[in-house]
């Protein structure tokens, strides 16, 4: 599908919020970077009789983790990449109806009304407005449009505040950095998922893969080629029920459930290591690995074992699930695009709801 540029994306969300009439008289900035949230925010603005019009926009991307989910909690490093071709979009335009609007996923209403499914997004405008007072439109319309399926674990409420965020900014020509926008996102995410470790809210607008370890969040350089794909099981999940039952699995039998932890711990060093060295058959042999023993925490479910079970009889190197669990998706890694090829197919052919691929070492 062919990317549109900034302007493109903002002329038409404005031409179906306020009418092509209003949207032909805002001007504005091309801008054509693919990485919205390391650039200078820039207002568009239109100085009429009617006054400054502003609108923003702003956009982030999926993740995966490739190993380390769960184990991360602990202390332990896991690993996560960014996957630029599966992006989040916001806008953020203002209206005359005195109070927020939101349209997402098939919801149209005041924002205040959204309810617990868009309390990120309510907070990541929280957030912002914080951030850019006392400077504030008396309301704003958001819109926010993904072209990846939500609670799959591929870490859209993160991408969606941080979207978001950008967009307010964008509408009042604030600039942030890097860090700033991280922290933003991180304590929109809080609302989601109590605690965040912030590897979603770092990953969704990194431009390389991410460790974290031991509470420290890092870009991690890396060696090797090949293909991930990712693989959606088409069931909804949940990271902060599968932590918690993690956690009450570990309360109650701490030598066997410290045991497994302390093994996902190793593989996820290893793992950074194998990505180091460009060592892509041994990291598949670990992600077979790790999915083995996530699914003795029994956070994998069958539809998911089935769909690892397929990539690898495909051949995939490797395969396991990813995120929390309990539904959502699976990511495998093929040695090249034709090997990845064939491993969708099958992917496809079993049940997979949606497939698509990542060459590791890819930057937006």
């Amino acid at each position: 599908m062919k990317e549109l540029t900034y302007e493109q994306d903002r002329r038409r969300a404005q031409s179906a919020l306020l009418g092509t009439e209003t949207a032909s008289k805002v001007s504005g900035h091309v801008m054509r970077s693919a990485s919205p949230q390391l650039a200078s925010h820039t207002a568009h603005v239109d100085s009429t009789s009617r006054g400054a019009f502003h609108s923003g926009y702003g956009e982030t991307w999926a993740k995966t983790i490739l190993i380390g989910e769960h184990s991360a909690v602990y202390g332990y490093p896991a690993v996560a990449f960014p996957l630029h071709s599966m992006k989040m979009k916001a806008w953020a335009t203002p209206n005359l109806n005195g109070r927020h609007e939101l349209r997402a996923l098939g919801f149209s209403a005041p924002l205040e009304e959204s309810g617990q499914r868009f309390a990120g997004i309510r907070r990541a405008v929280t957030v912002a407005e914080e951030f850019v007072s006392p400077r504030r439109w008396s309301a704003f319309t958001f819109v926010t449009e993904a072209d990846f399926p939500a609670e799959r674990g591929l870490g859209s409420s993160a991408a969606a505040a941080g979207a978001v965020i950008r967009a307010v900014l964008d509408a009042y020509g604030m600039s942030a950095t890097s860090q700033e926008l991280f922290e933003l996102t991180n304590r929109a995410e809080m609302v989601t998922h109590g605690h965040p470790s912030g590897l979603d809210s770092a990953t969704t607008c990194s431009r390389n893969a991410v460790m974290l370890s031991a509470g420290r969040i890092s870009q991690l350089s890396i060696q090797s080629s090949g293909v991930l794909i990712i693989a959606d099981s088409g069931i909804c999940g949940s990271t902060r029920e599968a932590v918690d039952s993690v956690r009450s699995q570990y309360e109650q039998d701490k030598p066997r459930v410290g045991a497994i932890l302390a093994e996902l711990g190793t593989l996820g060093s290893q793992s950074v290591n194998d990505l180091q060295r460009g060592a892509i058959g041994d990291l598949g042999v670990h992600m077979n690995a790790a999915h083995i023993l996530l699914a003795q925490l029994k956070v994998s479910d069958p539809t998911l074992n089935r769909l690892v079970s397929a990539a690898r009889e495909s051949g995939a190197l490797g395969a396991k699930m990813t995120g929390g669990g309990l539904g959502g998706c699976i990511v495998a890694l093929a040695a090249d695009q034709r090997q990845a090829d064939t491993v969708m197919r099958k992917l496809k052919q079993t049940g997979a709801r949606g497939v698509w691929s990542h060459r590791l070492g890819a930057v937006a």
